[in-house]
This record gives structure tokens, sequence and C-alpha cells, in this order.
């Protein structure tokens, strides 16, 4: 089975240290950490501008053997500046990190490719992919451009990243799958979400970020699209419940997750 790891979002309440203990404890292999905002403003946890805290991050995967999957957000705006990640690069090498999490938030798509694709040169210094995740929302709304631009940059370590709710709501196809090389898929992240796609652009980015559903109980394809994707590559489970969240504590509901992504995975593959 692929290994899964723990997305922060699933679980964003909790703080490095804590979401490690937590992924080992529901027997998830890895995590995801989420070092910078998604937005301004919005919940991160900068462990390069922690040392104390690193160094617990750090003592806890020791500790524990999880690993770090992943590290987010790196948000393109206009204004983005390759320089001023030096300490991130850092980080995520000290954490054993192997893959960054890329959004595209500037307009000029010609000025962004340019900036990931140098980018993408100062990650793998640091034996780091950089994997640009689509989102309806971003300049890079679909599968077909972020693997257009994946490809256009040239970089061995640029990868693309597979949400399965932006998959869906982005109404990429499977066919478009097959046509991403294999060695840009690096890991995807799994979830689930009603069959009804959002009426608007806010609604489908407050879902997106606060209210998705266990892998398995939406109406999502996910056992077609768990058989277009490489079996053994790392499935990030990110599935935040914020209502749920008021009740339920994150232990319980990241281990929910993991039993409800095993469940489609082993169904997809047609395993008891």
């Amino acid at each position: 089975m692929a290994p899964f790891s723990l997305a922060a979002l699933t679980v964003l309440e909790l703080a490095p240290p804590a979401l490690i203990d937590v992924a080992a404890a529901c027997g998830y292999d890895h995590v995801g950490l989420r070092l910078l905002p998604a937005v301004p403003g919005g919940i991160a946890y900068p462990l390069m501008d922690n040392e104390a805290e690193l160094k617990e991050t750090i003592a806890r995967l020791d500790a524990t053997g999880i690993t770090v999957a992943d590290l987010e957000v790196v948000a393109f705006s206009p204004d983005t500046e390759i320089a001023s990640f030096s300490a991130f690069f850092e980080t995520g090498a000290r954490l054993g990190a192997k893959h960054i999490l890329v959004a595209a938030y500037d307009p000029d798509l010609d000025r962004f490719t340019d900036r990931y694709a140098k980018f993408c040169q100062a990650a793998a210094l640091y034996g780091l992919t950089a994997d640009l995740e689509f989102m309806p929302w971003t300049y890079v709304p679909d599968l077909a451009t972020a693997n257009r631009i994946v490809a256009q940059i040239g970089q061995a370590n640029a990868g693309v990243l597979v949400d399965a709710l932006h998959f869906d709501r982005s109404k990429s196809l499977i066919e478009e799958l097959a046509r991403v090389p294999v060695q840009r898929l690096h890991y995807w992240q799994l979830c689930d979400g009603p069959a009804e796609r959002p009426a608007t652009t806010e609604e489908m980015i407050h879902a997106a970020r606060h209210e998705r559903l266990f892998p398995g109980e939406g109406g999502i394809d996910l056992r077609a699209l768990t058989r277009a994707m490489p079996k053994d590559i790392v499935v990030s489970i990110e599935v935040p419940t914020a209502g749920l969240e008021k009740t339920v504590d994150a232990k319980m509901r990241a281990q929910r997750a993991l039993d409800a992504a095993r469940r489609v995975i082993d169904a997809a593959h047609d395993r008891s």
C-alpha cells in the first residue's frame, strides 16, 4: 500500500510536534508541515523563525520515526522574491523534507513561470522538489495548465500536485493524467467532496480550506483517480473539517481520515 501522510490542513490547530505525535499514534508514515500561511494572516508554524520549536520538531521526528513529506505553502504573488526563501529551504533540509507545495497567485503567468523555474533551481540545492498545485481560483486553474508549465521549465525537481478536490472542481480529466510523465508526480492529496460543485468561487474556496469530506463519503470518483495515480507515491490526506473540529479532537479526525483513505485505496485496487 502507498505510504500515507497527515496533511497540516487536516489538523491545522496542531503545532508540528503535536502533529507528528498524532500522526504516529494513528499509523501514518509521514506528515506535511505548514511553515508559511496559505493567505496573509493565515495559520502557519514558521519553524525557520523559531529554533527551539524546530529542534523539538526534529526530536519528535527522530523519536517516532515519522518523516516529513512536504512543506507548505509557497504562494507566489507578483512581488515574490526567490532570495527570501533561504531560511525556508535550510529548515526543510534540517527536517528531512522531500517536497514543497507551490501555488500561483501571480496573474502574469510568464513572470510566475520564470520565478518558479528559479525556485526549483534553488530548492534542488537542498534536495527538495517544488510541486505546482493547480486550484480553480488561482492562475494555474487546472491540470493541463500545471502540466504545461512544469514541462516548459524543464527542471528535474518540478512536479505537478494533484489534489482530489481541485481535480474534480477544475473539471480536469483522468485522460489528462496519462499525459503527465510519472516522474512529475511526487505525491498527491486525497479527500472527498459533494458531487455537486459549489456555485461560486467563494463557496469553492471556503469548502476547500474549511469543509471537505472524508475519502469515500462524498461524490468524487476517487477510485478512478486513485487508479490513475502511481501506486507507490505518498498519499497526503488533506481533510479540513472546521465544523467537526468543534466537537471531535485532532487525533480522532486524523484516524478517521486515515481509515477512510485506506478503504478508498483498497477498493480502487480491488484489495479486501
